[in-house]
């Protein structure tokens, strides 16, 4: 009996020390795996910025994919391991995500259940078509182009927003506009009437009256400058000599408007063939200002209008050197020096068209 009691006594502390180390152990792998997972979610998991595009209805390998495609991670387990607890698998949202240096995991995927996108910059100029600005736009934003085209050229919405057919590019402002980038076609309509209605305050509203015109009128002459001078210090002396041909009842005889109807930017000399074109653009054989803007002009050029030099010139011509800028006469028989002068500089050139 004392001898069993003996190996008894001996046995037990060997099965206290085992479990002892037992526990050790598997306090050690808990502290080991919980900082394992304390690091996959707090941990930095971001090498560079760089930005993603995230389509409509992805799956969670399409994010992941992306992701690998700008080596934007440092560890791809964290990002998923996060992901599955915090159910993102199950609210992917599309758009266009920025990525910084420093983000951790658990920030990652807080942005991306978000939706929390970084808003792109859409700038627009030196635009003459809706062909121009769908085009431009679709690069920016989620729809393509012939979207956007549809929408733009579509007649109901025009009147929807006030405008006719014609007068509807008044509404395009060219400047630079934060958008996301699953702005719809309706989106970014409704954003650029709320611009139009915000840069129309009443101090624009009432210059444009003291000069007899309504805003989608100075939009229209703001067209036919721009085509007319690069030069902004020249714009405002462009739109006083077409202000003072209109108070005059005068044709405007604006070659810009020419090349519009015809639908030839490039050519450089208007003929007497082009004079001849039956369109209501055409301000060499209509009275007033055509039915709407010939391009979408920039604010400088609309500022212009509603700023315009006060003169008595009622005719321009380009300058025989080539510069960009004009000759202006209050004369015809001045107009008619100043046109002989750049028909000559045109022949010595060699510009037939």
């Amino acid at each position: 009996m004392e001898l069993k009691n003996v190996n008894k006594l001996m046995i037990f502390p060997r099965i206290n020390k085992i479990i002892i180390i037992v526990f050790a152990i598997a306090f050690v792998l808990t502290g080991v795996r919980a900082y394992q997972l304390f690091k996959y979610i707090f941990e930095v998991n971001v090498k560079h910025q760089a930005s993603i595009i995230i389509p409509r209805n992805a799956g969670f390998g399409q994010v992941t994919d992306s992701l690998k495609k700008h080596d934007i991670l440092l560890d791809y387990r964290a990002f998923k391991w996060v992901s599955k607890r915090k159910k993102y698998e199950k609210s992917i949202r599309p758009g266009n995500y920025s990525f910084s240096a420093g983000m951790t995991t658990n920030q990652i995927v807080n942005m991306l259940k978000s939706g929390a996108q970084k808003p792109v910059v859409v700038t627009f100029n030196n635009v003459r078509t809706f062909e121009q600005l769908a085009a431009l736009v679709s690069k920016y934003i989620e729809p393509d182009s012939v979207t956007m085209l549809q929408k733009l050229k579509d007649p109901s919405v025009a009147t929807h927003y006030g405008f006719t057919e014609q007068t509807f590019p008044c509404m395009f402002i060219p400047n630079s506009y934060e958008f996301y980038w699953t702005t719809t076609p309706d989106q970014f309509t409704d954003r650029m009437a709320a611009e139009y209605k915000r840069f129309w305050n009443e101090t624009r509203k009432k210059e444009a009256g003291e000069k007899g015109l309504t805003p989608e009128q100075v939009i229209t002459l703001a067209s036919i400058v721009q085509e007319e001078t690069a030069k902004n210090d020249e714009k405002p002396i462009v739109a006083g000599v077409y202000l003072n041909r209109l108070k005059q009842g005068m044709l405007l005889q604006a070659d810009p408007t020419v090349k519009f109807a015809v639908c030839d930017f490039t050519i450089r000399r208007v003929l007497n063939e082009h004079l001849l074109t039956d369109s209501p653009y055409n301000t060499y054989k209509y009275a007033g200002l055509p039915p709407g803007p010939i391009d979408f002009p920039e604010i400088s050029s609309i500022e212009a209008v509603l700023n315009a030099e006060k003169h008595n010139y009622l005719y321009m011509c380009a300058r025989e050197d080539f510069s960009g800028y004009h000759n202006f006469s209050a004369t015809l028989s001045g107009h008619n020096r100043n046109a002989r002068k750049y028909q000559a500089a045109l022949n010595k050139n060699k510009i037939w068209k």
